[in-house]
């Protein structure tokens, strides 16, 4: 008799996680049936961590191979229609990045059985697998649950996972481990009642230390920082905690809410948190439904008081202290006794491996040993090799890490030679990691719907390029941080790097070209303690030649002790952007077309043919003469906030978005006045009601930055007003070289619709 899975598995599974699963098995099979709405359908499914995926690009590439992918049943060309038409990903939580080697070896074999071989670490401590049939997907899930991995709320308007900093317990300048603190409060999160009427996603982290990057504590919905103090005698431990950070296309800080919570009180605070922003949060424009715009709208005060107020009206719960004993309890256990690193014989390579790759750990003759993961991919067999690996050298003590690595902890000093010796063999080898070869990126182009441009391609591309010089770079650019992501979203964190990129496109001669936006002077440290603005936009072929050239000027005329943030301080960027200002231009299609394909992907990066003609050439050129003014008047917006002058910046911001405006509306009507109502008022009836100015990209939400400034100025800017309408001046702008590409596109391909275009001569 024949054994299922579910059969087999059934003594292994948690019963009310097994019960969900089993719902969402019926719940696909009601979809197919047509007894289920697809918009329910699309959350429900999203809470269990199964998205679509993009299949326009027809390839996947991954830095080292190109696999060719085949669906009959899905249009590739065009990209499926639903999850029924061809496979998509499958995102799996690991909570503060903890895993042990069983788990490996069963998340090896399913992306084997049911993906295409390859895990992707993310930049939230989760994996994904592509490639995944919808109706694999409760099995997958089964046979995860029987190892102690959950998908549920791994996507959807719901609790992500709860990272935290993956030398939690054995970093040198941590307060106290906070993976106990972390994994409690995952725990205690999934599936409360309290956090299931969310507007939008909500991401908490934990981190042991206040200096350095660890948790990334001031860019999440949530955060805490370990701290102690001294009460009636007595040490006491608690958190820094704050609220209301995030990345996405327009950053915000998160706000200090209590400079000392103590241990006892962050369950339920969090839970008091939770149901406040369940209740005030934004429902209906989702663009503005994240924690952070409430605390923003709020101010942080108001929102601490009306947290304080919930808090006291919540029925206690048990488990707000249960889980204490637990965090005195925990502790890890090496495998192994230490021994230094004495005599061992060292292979080649070596050396240079253990300069970026080995941290010493506050627990005298252990390591962490860091593997480097190019653009965040490991194939099955890697991951069975490393789970072989584990249970040589460190047991159940592996993390996986917001930049795309894999950490063994409580290394013996003297294992190093051994492990890299087999790590040589698994190719994963390389040094690097935590330096400038050590990029984070996005799926991009890749998978994701979203992508404008290839950010693993890019990525790829400047990793092969600076691993050949890497052993002869000095150390300040060494130690730099490069990040990138497809779009304006910042899945690739590309706000909180030194230089940080990403994608857009701009059409040139009727063709699209893949161009990335440069940001400088993001700050990694002190848990992601400021974000790097964009400075111009440079097309995507162009990309490592800027980035050398910021690179060695930065060499060049850096000061003494001068971080990358500091060079970019007093050197300005209007400098950096001068230097670079010659790559932004895009030669004809005829002179070279190299421009007009993207990284990893040889065919052309188009659009399509535009309708020729004097008059619409003529305006094409004019559309483009008017929105360089606008990106000139953002870039200057940005050196006003650099400057202090927020009023100033924000009303050069504004200005931008009225000129963006003004550029599409010429496209139509030459004679627009300057007014700046009248301006507005065009804009709304010509590309923003007849839904023009929409896409998959959200043009409507970019509309609503000017809108929203137009009919609000402040009456003072402040710091952090007048840096969120520089970010979504910048944005407005992007949209509109997207709506002009729309509405040249359609005039394209079908020439029976007017262009609307007046002859310059009145004709």
């Amino acid at each position: 008799m024949i054994t299922t899975w579910k059969e087999k598995l059934a003594d292994q599974i948690d019963p009310a996680l097994a019960q969900e699963i089993d719902v969402f098995e019926t719940q696909i099979e009601l979809r197919r049936q047509g007894k289920m709405e697809e918009k329910i359908f699309a959350e429900t499914r999203l809470r269990r961590g199964v998205y679509g995926q993009r299949y326009d690009n027809g390839q996947r590439y991954d830095g080292v191979r190109t696999q060719e992918l085949q669906y009959p049943s899905a249009d590739l060309t065009k990209g499926p229609e639903t999850l029924w038409d061809a496979p998509g990903m499958q995102r799996i939580k690991i909570p503060f990045g903890g895993l042990t080697p069983d788990q490996m070896d069963v998340l090896a074999d399913l992306s084997e059985e049911y993906s295409d071989g390859i895990l992707h670490v993310t930049t939230r401590q989760d994996f994904q697998l592509h490639f995944i049939h919808i109706e694999d997907t409760p099995l997958l899930m089964r046979r995860l649950a029987a190892t102690g991995i959950t998908t549920r709320e791994a996507c959807g308007n719901s609790v992500r996972n709860v990272t935290a900093c993956p030398l939690a317990g054995v970093c040198r300048d941590e307060v106290f481990d906070v993976t106990p603190y972390a994994k409690s409060c995952a725990r205690f999160l999934l599936g409360h009642p309290d956090v299931q009427d969310f507007g939008r996603k909500f991401k908490v982290a934990f981190s042991g230390c206040k200096e350095h990057a660890c948790g990334l504590v001031t860019m999440h919905d949530m955060g805490g920082i370990a701290v102690k103090r001294m009460e009636d005698g007595k040490e006491r431990r608690g958190f820094e905690l704050y609220v209301g950070g995030g990345l996405g296309a327009v950053p915000h800080q998160a706000k200090l809410f209590d400079s000392f919570l103590p241990e006892e009180e962050l369950l339920p605070i969090t839970q008091a948190i939770s149901r406040v922003f369940a209740r005030l949060g934004e429902k209906e424009i989702r663009s503005r439904a994240r924690i952070k715009f409430l605390v923003a709208k709020l101010g942080i005060d108001e929102f601490r008081r009306l947290v304080l107020e919930e808090r006291k009206v919540m029925p206690e719960d048990p488990r707000w202290m249960a889980y204490l004993p637990e965090v005195r309890k925990y502790q890890e256990k090496p495998l192994k006794r230490s021994m230094s690193l004495n005599g061992e014989e060292r292979p080649e390579g070596f050396e240079q491996w253990y300069e970026t790759n080995v941290y010493q750990q506050r627990q005298e003759g252990y390591v962490v040993a860091t593997i480097n993961l190019p653009l965040g991919d490991l194939s099955a067999w890697q991951v069975r090799g490393l789970a072989d690996l584990a249970r040589r050298f460190t047991g159940e003590n592996v993390r996986i890490t917001v930049e795309q690595n894999i950490l063994f902890r409580w290394v013996s000093e003297s294992d190093l030679p051994d492990l890299y010796r087999e790590l040589q063999g698994l190719g994963l080898s390389d040094p690097g990691a935590g330096s400038i070869v050590d990029i984070t990126a996005c799926p991009g182009t890749d998978t994701c719907k979203l992508g404008i441009a290839s950010s693993r391609g890019l990525a790829g591309e400047i990793r092969t390029r600076l691993a050949t010089k890497f052993s002869e770079m000095d150390e300040a650019v060494k130690n730099l941080r490069v990040k990138i992501s497809g779009c304006f979203n910042s899945c690739g964190q590309h706000h909180i790097a030194d230089i940080g990129f990403y994608g857009t496109s701009r059409t040139i001669g009727g063709r699209k070209v893949a161009h990335f936006q440069v940001l400088l002077g993001g700050q990694w440290e002190e848990n992601a303690g400021s974000y790097g603005m964009a400075i111009g936009s440079v097309p995507a072929k162009r990309i490592p030649e800027a980035l050398d050239r910021i690179t060695e000027r930065y060499l060049k005329e850096r000061k003494s002790g001068d971080s990358f943030q500091d060079f970019v301080r007093h050197i300005g960027k209007k400098e950096l952007r001068d230097s670079i200002e010659d790559l932004m231009t895009v030669p004809p299609y005829e002179q070279d077309p190299s421009y007009y394909t993207d990284w990893g992907d040889p065919r052309e990066f188009t659009m399509g043919d535009m309708a020729a003609g004097e008059c619409a050439g003529e305006v094409v050129s004019l559309l483009q003469f008017d929105m360089a003014a606008a990106e000139r008047l953002v870039f200057e917006a940005q050196l006003q906030w650099d400057d202090e002058d927020y009023s100033k910046a924000d009303e050069l911001a504004y200005n931008a978005m009225l000129q963006g405006a003004k550029a599409l509306i010429k496209t139509e009507f030459l004679d627009v006045s300057d007014d700046p109502d009248t301006l507005v008022k065009a804009f709304r009836e010509r590309f923003y009601d007849t839904k023009l100015f929409r896409d998959k990209y959200a043009g409507a939400k970019f509309a609503q930055y000017l809108f929203r400034r137009h009919q609000s100025p402040p009456s003072k800017a402040n710091k952090d007003d007048a840096r969120r309408l520089v970010e979504e001046a910048q944005l407005f702008i992007e949209a509109a070289h997207a709506c002009w590409e729309r509405v040249a596109n359609r005039q394209a391909s079908d020439p029976s619709i007017d262009q609307g275009v007046p002859s310059p001569t009145g004709g």
